[in-house]
């Protein structure tokens, strides 16, 4: 059977169409905090579970513990703080105890939140025990010090979804979970990307495949460093490899919008969190997962899972793959003895390379249909 919510119990933070009603005769007399995009991501993502247990954002006592144990209070394994920056002007006229209405970027009514807390937090402790780092060049610890100078916390309940041009793709944590009963999927392998796929990628997949019923393809939608590809040119490179190169009862894809942090092993365990809340049985974990520079061991984010024998999800651990000439394979320094000009590795670096020149990579890199449907954008990384 798919796995049991984080928690032990799926979110569902979507008011009634009474409580709708009720907003809605009151709304003008309630106050008002405008989020940005990704906020309003993250709101919508703990309405409908993808973050359970978390109700609402965190408040300071629960963001601490986060910060020092990579637990909730309760002790549930927990590593990256979900939290609301606000500035002192957002809140001179809000207390503890408010109902108030967020907005998205387009002045939208999307969620009311009953507000628990309003506190300062150090932007360089966050940064230094979840990044390892307080340098501005990583994305993650820039993100962070961008945040506004106080935190609010409180649960909330969604009124409505924020604007998705990816409707088509997405699927709340209660459709994946009906979609693998309805196809007897019992075993479920959860894979994270915010890459169009190579070879290498597919690989991984596949050879998870040949052990757990399904695979969940969940590429992450929202904001990236530059130089990654851009959200369309993922999806619809997936889509390509899907319908040419999986079986039909076997792989599903739908997308994360999420803002990736790049926080290594601390994402890896938060990755797997989100991926059992969509009901996936295990996780897929490759090299440096969520990494970025060269801030994290090859395998930290491997090694983290140690830590957390509770998780309730089995990771699945792969080694760095490589096309081997001789072998005449996809293998990895475990089942292949070659080296040297024998071996081609699945750079990003050279993939972009080659796309930006407009040129097709090797088809032991890259699939023919995934790369031509790539290089149909006139720019498919961000800028």
């Amino acid at each position: 059977m798919v796995s049991t919510p984080h928690g032990g119990r799926l979110v569902r933070r979507i008011a009634s169409s009474k409580k709708m009603k009720d907003i809605g005769k009151e709304s003008k007399s309630l106050k008002r905090i405008r989020l940005d995009y990704e906020a309003a991501v993250d709101a919508e993502s703990i309405a409908h579970g993808i973050y359970s247990p978390l109700e609402g954002f965190m408040n300071e006592e629960e963001y601490l513990s986060v910060l020092d144990s990579m637990r909730l209070q309760n002790d549930i394994p927990w590593t990256i703080p979900i939290v609301l920056g606000v500035s002192k002007e957002d809140i001179k006229n809000i207390r503890t105890g408010d109902d108030i209405i967020l907005e998205d970027p387009n002045n939208t009514s999307i969620a009311l939140m009953q507000v628990e807390d309003i506190y300062k937090f150090d932007k360089k402790e966050y940064a230094q025990k979840v990044f390892k780092t307080i340098d501005p060049k990583h994305p993650g610890v820039n993100s962070v010090f961008q945040l506004k100078e106080m935190l609010i916390s409180g649960k909330i309940e969604m009124l409505s979804g924020i604007e998705n041009r990816f409707e088509r793709y997405t699927l709340t944590p209660v459709e994946t979970r009906v979609l693998f009963e309805e196809k007897g999927w019992k075993s479920i392998v959860g894979f994270q990307t915010r890459n169009a796929p190579h070879i290498g990628h597919e690989y991984i997949q596949k050879s998870a495949l040949a052990f757990v019923d399904g695979v969940f393809v969940n590429p992450v939608i929202g904001r990236k460093k530059p130089g990654d590809f851009t959200d369309e040119a993922i999806v619809e490179s997936y889509r390509v490899l899907l319908h040419h190169y999986y079986p039909k009862n076997s792989a599903v894809m739908g997308i994360l919008r999420y803002e990736m942090k790049y926080a290594g092993p601390r994402e890896a365990i938060l990755h797997a969190i989100i991926r059992k809340n969509f009901g996936c049985t295990h996780f897929a974990v490759g090299r440096d997962h969520a990494g970025v520079g060269s801030y994290y061991g090859p395998y930290e984010a491997q090694e983290i899972f140690k830590e957390f024998p509770d998780l309730g999800v089995t990771p699945v651990f792969f080694r760095e793959f490589y096309h081997c000439k001789k072998c005449n394979a996809i293998v990895n320094e475990k089942i292949c003895p070659h080296s040297g000009d024998d071996i081609t590795g699945f750079s990003g670096t050279k993939i972009r390379d080659m796309i930006v020149k407009g040129l097709r990579p090797p088809v032991e890199i890259m699939r023919t249909e995934v790369a031509d449907e790539i290089l149909k954008f006139k720019s498919p990384f961000v800028e």
